[in-house]
């Protein structure tokens, strides 16, 4: 199953060893963001460094294990879905991961309800994630 992993997973994910980190390499689901992902987690460096207690070595390591996982699509690939998205994203934050899930045309792995406040992409918590899985 094609998803578009929110930034919120991949930070809760960083933060503490979970259940949502070990959700990101169940292999039935093939994980995808736009490369924005990138810079949210550099612009929010310091607070998840400080939030993980992890040191910037592992920190990159991180960051090498997630790229490896998630397929990052180029600003240019989600362009031509930035206007609908725009209308659709009920956090203008969010617009890239709705411009990415409708090119994909598949739905977004957030843990941010308001963004299941739409109808045109489906939005799933980690929990509709397990429930999947059971």
């Amino acid at each position: 199953m094609d998803l578009v992993v929110d930034a919120n997973i991949i930070f809760a994910s960083l933060i503490k060893d979970s259940l949502t980190a070990e959700l990101l390499f169940v292999d039935r689901f093939h994980l995808h963001a736009p490369e924005f992902l990138l810079e949210e987690l550099d612009k929010y460096r310091a607070f998840l460094l400080d939030k993980t207690r992890r040191n910037d070595e592992d920190f990159e390591e991180f960051l090498r294990i997630i790229k490896r996982r998630l397929t990052l699509v180029p600003k240019e690939e989600i362009a031509p879905f930035l206007d609908k998205a725009k209308h659709i994203s009920p956090d203008p934050g969010d617009i890239p991961y709705f411009a990415l899930a409708l090119k994909m045309g598949c739905a977004i792995w957030s843990n941010d309800t308001i963004l299941k406040n739409q109808s045109i992409v489906a939005v799933y918590s980690t929990k509709d994630i397990l429930e999947m899985l059971a």
